[in-house]
């Protein structure tokens, strides 16, 4: 994650998620966790970023990337870039491959979403403007979709593009419970960025997995498999994985003069708050911009989430909050600033 021209790197991520179904029964394998790391790689030089590492956790795979993160399932495939990478480039291939080798020839739902950038004059072709990116995705997919933008176009705010499901189609639709939780963080304490420099006071190079321990980051979602780097001459990443397909991913550009810091995973709990009061204390934002999708098979307490003003957070004021009812999703987005004093 190294800066570009006059030492900018646009931490603030594209993401891309794909969940995949079979039309009929045939000699596929019908999972996409059959296509090999090198098929990824020649992917991945599309979308201008390389695989740095990678980890299998039974039902699920994580790829480490040079920008972010790749996380591959049997029907659902994970794509988030930073940087000036091309994200979407990747769609094409993607469908392609999962209809080739696994038999996965149906899109059963589709999310591809962002924060804005923070220069998108710098940003190539197609991801320039949320409106360009709409319409290479409408060309790309060719089914009815729903695009949104959420928050304030004079400050922080969120864009997402997704499939606008016909409601007697069996063959669309995520099929499982399913939540995702993502928590987009800027304006960070300096002092805590300074942890993510490669190299301590010495001049020797930290390990990614003692600093995962000892900063606290392990501890956010115990019990799971990890995969950490550094990056020259600082920034991190990591990828986290547990059983049932669950994930979580962190992804930080300390510099000063534009920090950024997310947080995603799908992990399922009745409650986040717990969690949430966690990241925000490890990682000190200024302010940031968390967003829940919750499915009706998901087991996710909306309570919270539904009460005026979203969840509660210890030394935060809640600034905006809004509430999309999708067909098969309740999305939740919520723009945290700290308080004053």
């Amino acid at each position: 994650m190294n800066g570009e021209g006059d030492h900018f790197f646009e931490g603030v991520e594209k993401l891309m998620e794909i969940w995949f179904t079979r039309t009929s029964n045939n000699n596929e394998s019908g999972d996409a966790r059959s296509i090999s790391r090198e098929k990824w790689e020649e992917i991945l030089k599309s979308v201008k970023c390389e695989i740095l590492d990678v980890i299998h956790h039974n039902d699920h795979t994580a790829y480490l990337l040079s920008e972010s993160s790749l996380f591959v399932s049997k029907n659902r495939v994970i794509l988030k870039t930073c940087g000036t990478t091309l994200c979407l480039q990747a769609l094409p291939h993607i469908v392609r491959l999962a209809k080739t080798e696994c038999g996965l020839d149906r899109i059963a739902d589709f999310f591809y979403s962002r924060k804005n950038f923070m220069k998108p004059d710098r940003q190539p072709h197609i991801h320039k403007t949320f409106q360009q990116e709409v319409m290479f995705l409408d060309n790309e997919i060719k089914e009815s979709s729903a695009a949104y933008c959420l928050g304030r176009l004079n400050g922080d705010c969120w864009f997402l593009y997704t499939l606008n499901h016909a409601s007697n189609n069996s063959l669309v639709g995520v099929q499982e419970p399913d939540q995702t939780l993502e928590i987009l963080m800027v304006d960070l304490d300096p002092d805590v960025m300074k942890m993510f420099n490669k190299y301590d006071k010495k001049g020797v190079a930290k390990s990614p997995d003692v600093f995962s321990r000892e900063s606290g980051i392990s501890d956010l979602i115990p019990g799971s498999q990890i995969s950490a780097e550094f990056f020259e001459p600082c920034g991190f990443s990591m990828n986290g994985l547990l059983e049932k397909n669950r994930y979580w991913t962190i992804h930080v550009t300390p510099e000063p003069e534009f920090s950024y810091v997310s947080f995603e995973t799908n992990i399922s709990k009745k409650l986040f708050s717990k969690l949430i009061g966690m990241i925000v204390e490890i990682f000190k934002p200024g302010r940031f911009t968390m967003t829940l999708f919750v499915n009706y098979q998901s087991v996710v307490d909306r309570t919270v989430w539904d009460e005026i003003g979203g969840p509660s957070i210890d030394g935060y004021k809640c600034l905006d909050k809004q509430v999309a009812q999708l067909h098969d999703y309740c999305l939740y987005y919520t723009n945290y600033k700290t308080k004053p004093g």
